[in-house]
C-alpha cells in the first residue's frame, strides 16, 4: 500500500486521468440504475408499494389486471383459507380526468384509476386532506403528481367521454401504475367507470380485476384448488407480468451489464499499459530482492485506491444530479442498488488487475536492465 500511494502521489497527472475516466464510468452506471428503478417505480409503484404477499388473477388472465375479472363474492373464502391474514380487492382502469379552470379552459390528464375498499390494507397513507369514505364514492385521494399540474384538494375531475364526476379529497405519494399518476377511488365508483359499457363485466356480480392477499406461508396451489377458475402468483410476478414492465427492466439491465464489462476492459487495458511501461522498473526491484508477491500487492493496492476514490467521487456526482433532475424526469436512487453497484466495479477493477499481476510474474529481471526506453 506504501508504495501504492508514493506512486499515485507522485505521477498525479497520469493517476488523475484514470481516475477522471473511471469516475465517468462510475457515474455513468449509477445515473443508468436511477433511471432504470425509477421508470420500474413509475410502471408498477401501486403494486411495489402495497403490503401484499399474492395475488389472485382469472385464469388464463397471465397475471394481468386488464385480462382479469373476478366475483368480489369469492372474498370470504379467500378470507378463510389457510394462511391467509388478509385479503382485499383490486380494480384498474386507464382514463383521462379533465379539470375546468377559470377562463373556460380545461386541464386533460391521463391517470389509472385504481379501485379499492376504503380502509382496506390496500388504501395508502395520505400526506394531505381525508382518506377514502365509503359515505361518499366520489371522494377520490390521488397521486401527487397531479398537484404539480395544478389540482388542488376539492377540485372535481370529470371523466373524458363520461358524465362521471369525482372530488379529489386527499394527495398520496409515489403512487403511479403504468407511468401515470393514481387516482385512487372507492370499488363501488371504480366499478362505473371501469364497465360504463354494456355487458363489459361479462355477467360478474360486482365484478374485481384482482384480490391481494396478506400472508407468507400461502399456498397458491390450495387457493387455486379452493377457488375454481382463478390462478395465485407472488405480487412479484404479478409486477413482472405488467405490460412492458419486464422488456423495460431488461433493456437497463441489459445497458448496466455492457457498462461493467467496458469498465473492467478499459481499466485492464489502462493498468496493463502502465506496467508495460514500468517493466525495466520491476525488473531493478525484482534484482535487489523484490519477490512477485510484494510487486503483485503493490499493483493490486493501487487499483484499489484508484477504484475506491473514483467510485466515492461517481456516488457524489449522482447524488448531486439527482438533486438538480427536473421532477418530470423518473429518476430514483436505491441506496441497496448503490452499494451493490459500487461492490460490483470494485471487484471488476480488481479483476482486472490482474492481466497486470501476470506481466509482473512474467517479467526476467535481467532482460528488463537491458530494456532500452
Amino acid at each position: 500500500m506504501f508504495l501504492a500511494v508514493r506512486e499515485i502521489m507522485h505521477s498525479k497527472t497520469k493517476f488523475s486521468m484514470i481516475i477522471v475516466i473511471f469516475v465517468l464510468l462510475a457515474w455513468l452506471v449509477f445515473i443508468l440504475s436511477g433511471l432504470g428503478n425509477g421508470l420500474s417505480t413509475l410502471a408498477a409503484a401501486v403494486f411495489k408499494n402495497m403490503d401484499a404477499d399474492y395475488v389472485v388473477f382469472q385464469e388464463d388472465a397471465r397475471s394481468s389486471m386488464s385480462k382479469s375479472v373476478l366475483t368480489d363474492d369469492l372474498m370470504q373464502d379467500v378470507k378463510a383459507s389457510p394462511d391467509v391474514k388478509d385479503a382485499a380487492a383490486m380494480g384498474s382502469s386507464l382514463a383521462t380526468v379533465v379539470k375546468h379552470a377559470s377562463g373556460g379552459k380545461s386541464n386533460k390528464v391521463d391517470v389509472a384509476i385504481i379501485g379499492i375498499d376504503a380502509g382496506s390494507f390496500l388504501e395508502p397513507a395520505v400526506i394531505e386532506g381525508q382518506k377514502l369514505s365509503d359515505q361518499s364514492s366520489t371522494k377520490v385521494i390521488v397521486n401527487s403528481t397531479l398537484r404539480d399540474e395544478g389540482f388542488r384538494i376539492g377540485d372535481t375531475l370529470r371523466l373524458d367521454g363520461s358524465k362521471e364526476k369525482m372530488t379529489i379529497s386527499g394527495f398520496v405519494e409515489n403512487q403511479s401504475y403504468n407511468h401515470l399518476p393514481a387516482v385512487f377511488t372507492p370499488m363501488s365508483e371504480w366499478r362505473k367507470v371501469a364497465f360504463a359499457a354494456p355487458g363489459s363485466d361479462k355477467g360478474i356480480k360486482n365484478p374485481v380485476n384482482a384480490v391481494m392477499l396478506q400472508g407468507e406461508n400461502i399456498d397458491p396451489a390450495k387457493i387455486d384448488k379452493l377457488l375454481s377458475g382463478t390462478e395465485t402468483v407472488t405480487k412479484n410476478k404479478a409486477v413482472q407480468s405488467m405490460p412492458g414492465y419486464k422488456e423495460e427492466s431488461g433493456t437497463i439491465s441489459m445497458m448496466l451489464a455492457f457498462l461493467f464489462v467496458i469498465s473492467g476492459f478499459v481499466l485492464g487495458v489502462f493498468f496493463y499499459v502502465l506496467t508495460l511501461q514500468k517493466t525495466n522498473q520491476f525488473g531493478i526491484m525484482k534484482a535487489i530482492g523484490a519477490d512477485n508477491r510484494f510487486l503483485s500487492r503493490a499493483i493490486v493496492s493501487e487499483v484499489f485506491l484508484l477504484t475506491v476514490i473514483s467510485i466515492v467521487t461517481g456516488v457524489l456526482l449522482t447524488y448531486g444530479t439527482a438533486a438538480i433532475l427536473p421532477s418530470a424526469i423518473p429518476f430514483k436512487l436505491d441506496p441497496l442498488l448503490v452499494v451493490l453497484y459500487s461492490v460490483a466495479l470494485l471487484i471488476i477493477a480488481l479483476l482486472s488487475s490482474l492481466i497486470s499481476v501476470r506481466r509482473i510474474t512474467k517479467i526476467d529481471p535481467l532482460q528488463a536492465l537491458g530494456r532500452v526506453e
